[in-house]
């Protein structure tokens, strides 16, 4: 019974947060031959985000957005008070929204791969970050959610715990 619960409002919270992405409009500021952020700009539309593009680079915007070249990529994007430095992946910027931290945004330094656009089939291990200050260094700042395929595989792999032994004195032991 709690698990149906649970999953009735987790259904509801996503449902929430999916409604507010719909009414939310996203600026990204790219350039116009920049295929990656062209397919991020696809990933926040397929979750419910309005995009309008501005095809004439990020350096700018960046620096007035208050996001330090060490957070730097190749797209910036400004949401409701809130700049998103690179391949963010939109489930944490609905969090984001939600939480509504105080903070100047957040960050995927570089361009990994595996974050949304820069789908390769290989899959790197990255973090969001999470900026709370403006022009802050990358080594200052929070994780705000940390991927990492490698760990997952790590856990699967993982042997299975030997069975305890029955303690109804019938267990045989070699030696």
């Amino acid at each position: 019974m709690k698990l149906r619960i649970g999953a009735i409002l987790a259904a509801g919270l996503l449902g929430v947060a999916a409604q507010a992405a719909a009414t939310t409009t996203v600026d990204v500021y790219k350039s116009p031959t920049c295929g990656c952020c062209a397919k991020w700009v696809d990933h926040m539309r397929d979750h419910g985000f309005t995009v309008k593009t501005h095809d004439v680079g990020n350096k700018d915007i960046r620096k007035k957005s208050g996001i330090s070249e060490s957070l730097g990529s190749c797209h910036t994007a400004l949401i409701n008070g809130y700049a998103i430095e690179g391949h963010v992946p939109a489930p944490d910027i609905i969090r984001l929204l939600k939480e509504k931290p105080k903070a100047v945004g957040l960050s995927v330094p570089d361009m990994p791969h595996g974050t949304p656009g820069m789908e390769s089939g290989r899959v790197d291990p990255y973090n969001v970050l999470l900026i709370t200050e403006r022009d802050q260094a990358r080594k200052d700042t929070t994780i705000y959610h940390r991927y990492d395929p490698h760990a997952k595989k790590a856990v699967e792999t993982e042997p299975a715990a030997s069975p305890e032994p029955e303690q109804n004195g019938s267990v045989m032991r070699l030696k």
